[in-house]
C-alpha cells in the first residue's frame, strides 16, 4: 500500500464529491486521484490509471454502481470498492457485498467513519457496520431456500425498490435510462416472481420483509 492512499471517487453529485474530497484529504494520507460522474467514465479512467480504492455511489446516470461493480470484479478484481449510498443498508448492502464490494456506507454516516472505512478496505479488511453484521448473521441462520425477493436479479430488485418508493413508470425510466415499456416489462416480471398482483401488494411485501424504512 502506498504511503498516500489514492482514491477514485465515482458519484454523479458534484457537491457530494467536493464534500468527500474535503473529508478524505484533510488528514494528508489520502488523495483523490480522479472524480467520475458515472460508471462508463470510471472504467475509461481505470483503463489507463490505477488507484488504491474506489468510492462508489449506486444510483448514477448511464452505468450505475451495481453494473459497474460487476464489471470491476471481472476486470479489476483486486481493487477494493467501498459503496457509499443514500439507500438504507437493508435495501442494498448485502447484495453489493455479495457482488464483491468491500464495504457499504450510508451517506448520512459520520465523516470519521468514511475515513476509517477507506483505511479498512485498503488494508484488505471488510467494512461492515453493526446493522449489516446483524443482517449477515440473520441470513446465515435462515433455513435452506430463498425468500421470493432474493430470486430477483439486481436490475429487477433496483426497479422494485423504485416502485415501492412511489416512483412513477416515467420517473423509474428516467432514473434507470430504460424505456417506459421496458420498466413495465420488469414490473410484470417482478410481480410474477413474487406471486403478487399489483403495486399495493408489492408495497405490503416490502414492508413485511423489512425492505424499506
Amino acid at each position: 500500500m502506498n504511503s498516500v492512499i489514492s482514491i477514485l471517487l465515482v458519484d454523479d453529485h458534484a457537491m457530494l464529491r467536493h464534500g468527500l474530497t474535503q473529508i478524505l484529504e484533510k488528514g494528508g494520507d489520502m488523495k483523490i486521484a480522479a472524480e467520475c460522474a458515472n460508471g462508463v467514465d470510471a472504467l475509461k479512467w481505470l483503463h489507463d490509471h490505477d488507484c488504491d480504492v474506489m468510492l462508489l455511489d449506486i444510483a448514477m446516470p448511464g452505468m450505475g454502481g451495481i453494473d459497474l461493480l460487476k464489471q470491476l470484479k471481472q476486470q479489476k478484481s483486486k481493487l477494493p470498492v467501498l459503496v457509499i449510498s443514500s439507500y438504507p443498508e437493508d435495501q442494498y448492502a448485502l447484495r453489493l457485498l455479495k457482488a464483491g464490494a468491500s464495504g457499504y456506507l450510508n451517506k448520512q454516516c459520520a465523516a470519521a467513519e468514511v475515513v476509517s472505512a477507506v483505511r479498512n478496505v485498503v488494508s484488505g479488511k471488510m467494512h461492515i457496520s453493526p446493522a449489516v453484521a446483524r443482517m449477515l448473521t440473520n441470513e446465515i441462520n435462515l433455513p435452506a431456500g430463498k425468500l421470493a425477493h432474493e430470486t430477483l436479479s439486481d436490475r429487477e430488485y433496483q426497479i422494485y425498490m423504485l416502485i415501492v418508493s412511489a416512483k412513477t413508470v416515467k420517473e423509474i425510466a428516467d432514473a434507470t435510462h430504460l424505456s417506459s415499456r421496458t420498466v413495465s416489462t420488469y414490473r410484470t416480471r417482478i410481480l410474477e416472481k413474487l406471486h403478487l398482483h399489483n403495486n399495493s401488494e408489492l408495497m405490503r411485501y416490502a414492508v413485511e420483509n423489512h425492505l424499506m424504512v
